[in-house]
């Protein structure tokens, strides 16, 4: 299993709107490393969801029910997405600030790749925000 972290701005679609659904496909991804991202994802992966733009923290854990398939809001084909299901929403958000000040947090891709809205991370770094999570 691994690890990743999708980002979506709340007034977009946010972490209550997938709790209150039950499951979404995850779209609009169109960056072609987070695109590869999406595609490497297996069902049961962990996916940390970040609030982007006004909140910039992890809110919540997601799993990925289905492996990537074409987006359908896409009609060019060259877009992916995957289906997910919430599992816990966090009792302390993570915030950015937190992965910057954090040594184990401060060298993942949301700091060094700030654009790229589907990132990896590693199972130290997933450890890590599950302790701050939880505090």
């Amino acid at each position: 299993m691994a690890d990743w972290l999708l980002k979506t701005e709340p007034s977009v679609y946010s972490y209550d709107a997938l709790v209150r659904d039950g499951s979404t496909f995850w779209e609009g991804v169109r960056n072609y490393q987070a695109r590869n991202n999406l595609r490497a994802m297996k069902k049961g992966d962990t996916a940390f969801i970040y609030h982007s733009v006004e909140e910039k923290r992890v809110v919540g854990l997601a799993k990925v029910t289905r492996e990537a398939y074409p987006d359908p809001t896409d009609k060019t084909g060259e877009w992916s997405v995957v289906d997910l299901e919430p599992v816990k929403k966090f009792r302390s958000p993570v915030t950015l600030a937190q992965f910057k000040a954090d040594a184990a947090l401060k060298d993942t891709a949301l700091v060094r790749q700030s654009r790229l809205s589907v990132v990896p991370l590693t199972a130290a770094q997933s450890k890590r925000m599950l302790q701050l999570a939880s505090a």
